[in-house]
């Protein structure tokens, strides 16, 4: 028990949770093995760039933006969004792929059930699911 704190994942010899210079001790041991094995080397890992790594993945992922901030702890959204969160060309590449599978997708529904819609929005299109 830490603080009336206790169910931590992962605990040290003397049963005291793992703090992230623990973790920033094991990553750099494992970066430091892996790179006198290949030649590629790769760079130190922190604690700090995993939560970089976790956010970004989420955000690709589809996550709700409000939820990731939630689950980052971060009191603003663009702390999450521009700080936090790094995409990149290939996953707007990927983000408009899959807006035009949606867009055939709703035409051919449009085709089967014989309705016909204007390009004007209407107040249907922003309906809350």
């Amino acid at each position: 028990m830490v603080d009336g704190h206790v169910g931590f994942l992962y605990l040290d010899d003397q049963g005291l949770p793992l703090v992230a210079m623990h973790w920033e001790h094991r990553f750099n041991r494992m970066v430091r093995r892996y790179n006198d094995i290949f030649r590629v080397q790769m760079p130190n890992i922190t604690p700090h760039v995993c939560r970089h790594t976790y956010c970004s993945n989420q955000a690709r992922a589809g996550m709700n933006p409000k939820t990731l901030q939630y689950l980052m702890g971060h009191s603003e959204i663009g702390v999450t969004m521009n700080v936090y969160t790094h995409l990149g060309l290939e996953d707007a590449a990927a983000e408009m792929a899959r807006m035009k599978v949606v867009e055939e997708v709703r035409q051919e529904q449009e085709k089967v059930s014989g309705e016909t819609r204007s390009s004007e929005m209407t107040q249907k299109m922003f309906r809350v699911i």
